[in-house]
């Protein structure tokens, strides 16, 4: 089957009433092992990559590569998508590239880090939408500051600003998005909160409020991993130094769900759950120098911590 825009994916979460994994991907392993997954559930699932990172010399091949290991699983409903494009030109490129969709991040400004203002988020993100919608690729917009260090941010580490659900509305309206992730309570990173306090601190009156505004425009959370301490511990028993860290409570996620929430992205999880299952075989196997066998038990480890996230987000059998 053809590869889904954003907007046909979470129009069908809509009307079911659950939400859709977006899983980031940083190489052709992680996507099988992603693909594999939404095939066993029967889920559709929103496979997404970031620019520059990822371990290839030429990120155009990696893109045309990706795009045609995803065709490859015609048997799955997959939306192609660039997470967190810095500038116009990431998402000009990925929509070049066959991405049927693209998310501009437009609450920074890419040249400097520093935090953009409105007006400028607007501009930008206006620019990138009428370049998108004239090639049938639908565009997530972010509004306020999801907190955390988010991945190819050299570190940068911002406090949660909550998204404005006023604003929300007027954000949408200038810049006609499909998707708009809202800061709510998530943070980025693979250290989000320093207690279990922290995996509830999604503001679910505040996605309601949003989503009474916007019941025509699909909400999406960032940075909403949920730290599996299972994958930490092993990751630290075998040689990581990785602090105690709470993520998003599972039934908080559910609850957004719930209130309008239709996609979720996931990459700290699957992640921690692939680095944990690398460190573990190799401490185990000394003498094992085929990287096909260590690749292999981390496919089939982050394969299953997606299938898990498909079934809490409501997905699994949503394939024919």
């Amino acid at each position: 089957m053809p590869l889904n825009t954003l907007a046909t994916t979470l129009s069908r979460a809509e009307e079911g009433g659950y939400a859709v994994g977006a899983f980031n991907v940083s190489d052709l392993n992680q996507a099988v092992a992603v693909l594999e997954a939404a095939r066993a559930e029967r889920s559709p699932v929103i496979v997404q990559a970031i620019a520059g990172m990822h371990p290839y010399a030429d990120e155009g091949w990696w893109w045309d590569r990706l795009r045609e290991v995803v065709q490859s699983y015609s048997d799955v409903e997959v939306t192609l998508h660039l997470d967190h494009g810095r500038s116009y030109d990431d998402c000009a490129r990925a929509i070049e590239h066959g991405f049927t969709s693209v998310m501009i991040d437009a609450s920074r400004n890419a040249e400097t880090d520093e935090p953009a203002s409105y007006e400028q988020n607007v501009a930008l993100t206006r620019s990138v939408v009428e370049l998108a919608h004239s090639r049938g690729v639908s565009v997530e917009g972010e509004l306020g500051t999801i907190g955390g260090a988010e991945a190819g941010l050299s570190g940068v580490v911002e406090e949660i600003v909550f998204a404005d659900p006023k604003q929300a509305a007027e954000f949408v309206d200038a810049t006609g998005v499909d998707a708009l992730a809202v800061a709510v309570g998530t943070s980025h990173g693979s250290v989000k909160f320093t207690t279990d306090q922290g995996g509830q601190s999604l503001r679910i009156s505040l996605i309601r409020d949003i989503k009474d505004r916007l019941p025509s425009t699909y909400l999406v959370l960032h940075g909403s991993s949920s730290i599996p301490p299972e994958a930490v511990v092993t990751i630290n028993r075998f040689g990581g130094v990785l602090p105690e860290s709470y993520g998003i409570d599972t039934e908080q996620k559910r609850e957004g769900i719930g209130s309008g929430i239709r996609k979720i992205n996931q990459g700290t999880d699957s992640h921690l759950t692939w680095t944990a299952a690398l460190r573990e075989f190799l401490s185990g196997h000394p003498t094992e120098v085929e990287p096909s066998v260590a690749i292999g038990v981390t496919m089939k480890a982050m394969s299953g911590i997606v299938a898990r996230r498909m079934r809490e987000f409501g997905s699994t059998g949503r394939v024919a």
